[in-house]
Order: structure tokens, then C-alpha cells, then sequence
């Protein structure tokens, strides 16, 4: 990829001024900073000196709901960039923008650049496409929770670090043994709400929603408070008044606490890979993230989280032309195996993920294709498909607080999650009025 980045740097510097003012441009906002960041400029560059015709430009707008912020701000100023990125969690209020986004399955059809909808896994393709299938928003960078193992803290608390950690039972039986063996840390979590509810729900087939979780329409009501949801926070609250469990945020401040060697277990995205590779001065493992025997239809598949590219409406034919240029080569095998190598994120496309296995990246680094087998061995469910729900940053942001409470022992799982489910099902309702 560095060699592609100079070779970019290279050649527009050759251009003639000429060239450069034939060339049309194509803006694209996004969220990444650090070494994402510098990736996707690498990815850009690497378009923009494949071909002559187009010139992507890539500007940071800040977090996830920064970026997203921006893109409704500047579309009502009519200063809408042509790619936008969005969160997942975002993806009903763009559903939901009439009139302000072009769906990517149009653009493809018109641009006539090369894209196969079937390419895509489905449980990547199934958040972002309607319920005809058709694809309203690019996958582009895709994760899934799994559960990272520090062996160096097992080894040093006595425990066996390839112990069976398939299921939570297992890893609670873990946590006591890692506990008495003197760790201060035997389990941390990242993205608390995604990881132990939204995907806890999917992983288990229960609903988290109602409507097929929001797929099927916007007169949805949270179901976060059913029985093995509680269950599950439970067995976490008694973790925590144990001191096996440690809370350190809502995002991923636990990632800090992994990547010194602190903590013996982390459940986190499988895009940490890059920052716990880079970091970690311990053998570590990855493994699926576990779920409860006997509960639900565990285990089944969990579902993604990052972010797609929306296309805005309100530009010419021949700038969409590059749209559609620029999202078929972020597509490609190549550019996506890459991606997955460099990242942590899925390979959104089948082919990709097998380019990756043939390249012999698993076998020379172990693990790195759980969260692919996890989110591919068995076929979406209704329950397991993914989210759809309006306002669900805020919605999330009352899951947190609720989750808090929990962990500190204020407020019991079953308390919590009805307080979740009435205050959540507030801000639906609100946002069902206004999109009807």
C-alpha cells in the first residue's frame, strides 16, 4: 500500500495543470484519524492514480456523529459532499432523509461501473439494503465483537490460557479462577452496548426490537428487557460487585487497559487488531466472542458494527460517474483483502476474505479469521440481521447510563432495562412522527 501512496504522489505531481482542471472531483467526508486515516488517504491516492478521468479529495470531519452532523449541516446549506460516512447506528435517520441521499444501487446502475450486490456477505450486505434487497449504503468498514485473550495475565494468575472460553459459563468459572490467581482485571469490555445487548440479542436470536429489530417498519418498541437479556447483565453486575468485571467507559477506554497487559480478557471489536498488535507486549489470542449455553438459538451470528458510505443527491451525472468508479474499486478483492489485513475490519466481500485465506494471512497470524467465520457461518435471522432504529446514538446514549447503573449496583438488570426500554421507546415514537 506504501508503494501504491508514492506512486500516487508521483504521478500527480506530473499532471499538467490542463489535466488536473479535466479531471471531475469527487468529494468524500469521513470519520478516520490515526492510522485509518492514513490508510484511506492511501486508498484514495491509490484511486486517484489508477485513472485519469476522476479525483477523489478525502477530508476528515471528525467522530462518527461529527461526520454526520456535518453532512446534514451541509446539505441544507447546498454544500453537500458527493460520499458521506455514517455509522451504523445512523443509518435509519439517512434512510429516513427524503430527498437528501442517492441510493448506491442507482448509482451503480448509472454509472455502469462494475458491481455485484451478491458479492457482498450477507450479514454485511443485510444492514444496509432494504427488504427487497437492494442496497441503499456501501459497506465499507465493517467489525464484529470477538474476545481477546491476554495468555501472559492467565499464565501469571495460574490458569491455563488455552482453557475452554466457548461459552459464559465457561468464562465465568475463568474469571473466579483469574481472580483468586491475584488479577486486579479479569475482564474489561469496549462499546458495552453493542457488544453485551445489540449483539448479545443477535448472537443468542432474541429480539432486541420489535419489527424485525426495525427492518420491517417504524412502529418499533425496544424488547432489550427480555429474559436473557437480563440474565446476561446480571451474571455481568455480580462480575462487577466482584471485582472480576471492571468498568472503565462507554467506548473504548478499556482498550488501554488490554493493551498494557493489565486485563486478561477483553470483549472489543475485531477491528482492535491493528492498535493491540502494535501495542501488546504479550502473546495474546483471539477468540469468538462466548455466549450461554441453552439460551435462545446460541450460537447464531452477531452482527456489525462501523460504517457505510451514503451517496448525496444534488450532482451532476458525470461527478456520480466517479461516485461510482471510486465505490467499485473500494470494493475490489485486492483493495478490500488489504483493508482487512491492515485493520481488523471484515472483508466485506466473500471473495476478498478468500484472497486473504490464500494469501496465507490466517495460518501466519492466528485468529485474525474468527470474527469472518463468526459473522458467516450461519445465515442472517430476523433477530440477527442487524438494527434499524431511529434516533439510536441517543438511544444508546440511555442504554449507557441504565448499564451504569447495574454495574454499580444501584439499580438491578431487570430495573434497568425496563427504565431503557420506556425512555427508548420515547425517543421512537418521537422519531416515527416525524417520518410520517
Amino acid at each position: 500500500m506504501q508503494n501504491s501512496f508514492l506512486g500516487a504522489l508521483a504521478i500527480t505531481t506530473m499532471l499538467s495543470p490542463v489535466a488536473a482542471i479535466a479531471q471531475t472531483e469527487v468529494q468524500f467526508w469521513h470519520a478516520f484519524t490515526g492510522r485509518l486515516g492514513e490508510l484511506v488517504a492511501a486508498q484514495v491516492e491509490e484511486f486517484n492514480a489508477s485513472q485519469n478521468d476522476y479525483i477523489v479529495v478525502q477530508s476528515h470531519k471528525g467522530n462518527y456523529s461529527e461526520t454526520l452532523n456535518s453532512g446534514i449541516a451541509a446539505f441544507r446549506a447546498g454544500e453537500q459532499p458527493h460520499i458521506l460516512m455514517v455509522f451504523e447506528v445512523g443509518t435509519a435517520t439517512m434512510m429516513s432523509a427524503k430527498g437528501a441521499t442517492k441510493p448506491v444501487y442507482e448509482v451503480m446502475a448509472d454509472s455502469g461501473a462494475t458491481f455485484d450486490p451478491n458479492a457482498y456477505i450477507g450479514s454485511v450486505k443485510g444492514y444496509y439494503t432494504t427488504t427487497d434487497g437492494e442496497m441503499l449504503s456501501l459497506p465499507f468498514n465493517s467489525s464484529t465483537p470477538v474476545l481477546w485473550v491476554n495468555r501472559d495475565a492467565f499464565e501469571a494468575a495460574g490458569v491455563d490460557p488455552d482453557t475452554d472460553l466457548s461459552t459464559w459459563q465457561k468464562v465465568g468459572e475463568t474469571l473466579e479462577a483469574l481472580k483468586a490467581g491475584g488479577s486486579q482485571c479479569p475482564l474489561v469490555t469496549a462499546w458495552q452496548s453493542w457488544i453485551h445487548l445489540e449483539n448479545f440479542s443477535a448472537y443468542h436470536d432474541v429480539p432486541f426490537a420489535s419489527q424485525d429489530n426495525g427492518f420491517a417498519g417504524l412502529d418499533t418498541e425496544l424488547m432489550l428487557n427480555g429474559e436473557a437479556q437480563v440474565a446476561h447483565l446480571t451474571a455481568m453486575g455480580d462480575w462487577a460487585k466482584d471485582g472480576k468485571f471492571i468498568y472503565t467507559g462507554r467506548r473504548n477506554e478499556g482498550g488501554a487497559n488490554f493493551r498494557s497487559g493489565e486485563c486478561a480478557l477483553f470483549t472489543e471489536s475485531s477491528a482492535g487488531y491493528a492498535g493491540i498488535k502494535a501495542e501488546a507486549e504479550f502473546d495474546f489470542d483471539v477468540r469468538p466472542l462466548p455466549y450461554w449455553e441453552g439460551v435462545g438459538n446460541g450460537p447464531q451470528n452477531t452482527i456489525i458494527g462501523g460504517a457505510s458510505l451514503w451517496v448525496m443527491e444534488g450532482h451532476e451525472d458525470a461527478e456520480y460517474a466517479g461516485v461510482g468508479e471510486f465505490l467499485s474499486f473500494l470494493s475490489s478483492s485486492d483493495v478490500q483483502a488489504q483493508w482487512h489485513q491492515d485493520t481488523g475490519y471484515l472483508p466485506i466481500t466473500a471473495e476478498a476474505g478468500e484472497a486473504t485465506r490464500d494469501a496465507g494471512f490466517y495460518e501466519a497470524n492466528p485468529g485474525t479469521d474468527v470474527a469472518v467465520i463468526q459473522m458467516t457461518a450461519k445465515e442472517p435471522t430476523a433477530n440477527s440481521k442487524g438494527l434499524r432504529l431511529g434516533s439510536f446514538d441517543q438511544i444508546r446514549g440511555i442504554i449507557d447510563e441504565e448499564l451504569e447503573a447495574i454495574w454499580a449496583g444501584d439499580k438491578t438488570a431487570q430495573e434497568a432495562m425496563d427504565s431503557a426500554k420506556e425512555r427508548g421507546d420515547a425517543l421512537l415514537r418521537r422519531f416515527e412522527s416525524a417520518n410520517n
